[in-house]
């Protein structure tokens, strides 16, 4: 039955917790995105959310050919693949200027970038790539609302722009814009709310190139506002939850058809109380940052509340009477996909019912070599 598309033929044969991944949902879901953007030379996906190789490689075969992670490993794995043009969508601080360097002169056919932000940052980059003897492209990362990171766009990102145009060892080649706190459940209002925020960032773009003669890419939008920015011209899009999904987007994004790819499966451990079960799905094993009723949502199992929350247990309220025996087994879908994704050194990959293959999830570890 098309209900029990997420059921597996054999669950005795895998431990749980597990985190299982739909080979052919994945794939569907990467055609999706594709055609939401028109064409893969529009799209640099964030490996935030699968962090395997296999999984980076099911998009390079789509015909992706950029790439952006947040860590020294992401981008470690993406370049180990094959991927040529890679951005690590993070500012390097410390010890992670040299990692990051390190890894560029290790891989010279790849094309590097880095997000800067600040002027002391992009100094302390430029002073070692030049004693290394290195060119970096650099994206500056603008701030449009989200306050997490980034330089202003008007006076403040085109002043910080004036100064790395000084520095020898960089280059610039955009800007970087993430605007992930856009999360209206109103279509309309969330995509006037990117407008608001994109339309001074384009206006600077033009001031920019027409000062100085170069052409400025622009990478916008994660999974909540990609849609909006891939109407516009020139622009490259970000997302990276699309190919697994998660209930948090499906349920916050409604007018998004990506399938769910990626679950969770557990099993009842502990019959505690009359109406109580327990599962083997901890906070060591699912994204646990949001409150208690929204880590997990059971698709054959839509009844059960939970009602505690530990690193190896999840209490869930059965109500009197219920059914559940020692050993059942239940398929979750995560309200986030991407920690959860981090909680597992391996997806155990589904196809017709069957497991097919194991991903290691590779760059979960902070440091593969670099």
């Amino acid at each position: 039955m098309i209900d029990d598309w997420y059921k597996v033929n054999h669950p005795e044969k895998i431990d749980s917790p597990a985190l299982l991944v739909y080979l052919d949902r994945a794939k569907e879901n990467i055609q999706k995105v594709i055609k939401e953007v028109g064409t893969p030379d529009r799209l640099r996906p964030h490996i935030k959310t699968n962090k395997s190789a296999e999984a980076c490689q099911l998009m390079m075969d789509a015909g992706i050919k950029a790439f952006k992670g947040a860590t020294i490993a992401e981008i470690e794995l993406l370049a180990s693949i094959g991927a040529k043009d890679i951005l690590l969508a993070y500012q390097p601080v410390g010890p992670k200027v040299d990692r990051f360097l390190a890894l560029v002169g290790h891989y010279p056919a790849v094309k590097f970038h880095c997000l800067l932000d600040h002027v002391d940052a992009a100094k302390a980059l430029n002073e070692k790539a030049l004693a290394s003897n290195q060119k970096i492209g650099v994206y500056i990362d603008l701030n449009a609302g989200t306050n997490r990171t980034g330089v202003v766009p008007g006076k403040p990102g085109e002043d910080l722009f004036e100064q790395i145009l000084e520095l020898k060892a960089l280059q610039n080649t955009g800007f970087h814009v993430y605007d992930g706190h856009l999360r209206d459940p109103d279509l309309k209002l969330r995509e006037i709310a990117c407008e608001e925020g994109f339309a001074p960032i384009s206006q600077m773009r033009e001031r920019l190139e027409n000062k100085h003669k170069l052409t400025l890419d622009i990478i916008a939008g994660g999974t909540t506002t990609f849609p909006f920015h891939s109407k516009r011209e020139r622009i490259t899009c970000a997302p990276g939850t699309f190919i697994y999904w998660d209930e948090g987007y499906a349920s916050g994004l409604p007018e998004q058809t990506f399938l769910y790819a990626a679950l969770v499966m557990c099993r009842v451990i502990s019959l505690p109380t009359s109406n109580y079960v327990c599962v083997d799905l901890g906070y060591k094993a699912i994204a646990s940052e949001n409150p208690l009723q929204d880590r997990v949502k059971f698709l054959n199992a839509p009844e059960l509340v939970p009602v505690s929350h530990s690193e190896e247990h999840l209490v869930l309220d059965a109500k009197e009477g219920h059914s559940y025996t020692i050993g059942d087994v239940l398929y979750g879908v995560p309200i986030h996909i991407c920690p959860t994704v981090a909680s597992y050194q391996e997806v155990l990959v589904i196809q017709n019912g069957e497991q097919v293959a194991s991903w290691k999830t590779v760059a979960r570890d902070r440091r593969i070599t670099f």
